[in-house]
């Protein structure tokens, strides 16, 4: 039973590597039946440790979802409210722009994006609250930004610029663009 249950974790771990390299190289949309193929399991091997694209998705998002919610909280008590945030929303920005799928998998559900992840964007949505409601109370953000707005942009940066020779610098670029708009401070 030991030597199953360490079987099943190599596999797993070997499905979720495959994971991240199919997605990071086809998006989301990242074939299910290629990355147990190239794992070297069964497609029902996949789907016992992962039910479902959704499922599979989180996990191969989930360790740097975990990293920003962690730098989130890092960053909640800084002295600057305002660059707290923007150093957040640059960190989200290198990752969703860096991570081919990851900007599918922030687009809401029922959007148009698909299903993909709607945890993803819960948790970094609850990482960010504190630190925009900070910078809203300093008057470093206008008061009607949300989160979900924030995330929005950053994931319409990614999409926009996923096809581009330097997606993350030309992300980044644009959301300079954009804090300039969102932010009385410029």
């Amino acid at each position: 039973m030991t030597a199953q249950r360490a079987d099943a974790r190599r596999n797993r771990a070997r499905i979720l590597a495959v994971a991240e390299a199919e997605v990071a190289a086809h998006g989301a949309d990242a074939s299910l039946e290629q990355i147990a193929r190239i794992a070297g399991v069964g497609s029902a091997t996949v789907r016992r440790h992962f039910p479902d694209r959704r499922s599979l998705l989180e996990a191969v998002f989930s360790q740097r979802v975990d990293a920003l919610c962690s730098r989130a909280a890092d960053l909640a008590d800084a002295d600057d409210p305002r660059t707290a945030l923007l150093d957040w929303l640059g960190a989200l920005t290198t990752y969703a722009a860096s991570a081919r799928g990851m900007a599918d998998a922030l687009v809401p559900a029922g959007t148009g994006g698909g299903n993909h992840v709607d945890a993803c964007s819960a948790r970094l949505g609850s990482a960010v609250d504190p630190l925009l409601h900070r910078a809203a109370r300093a008057g470093a953000v206008a008061p009607e930004v949300t989160t979900a707005d924030l995330v929005a942009l950053v994931t319409g940066l990614a999409l926009a610029t996923e096809h581009h020779p330097t997606p993350a610098a030309e992300a980044h670029r644009l959301l300079a663009l954009a804090v300039r708009g969102i932010s009385p401070r410029g």
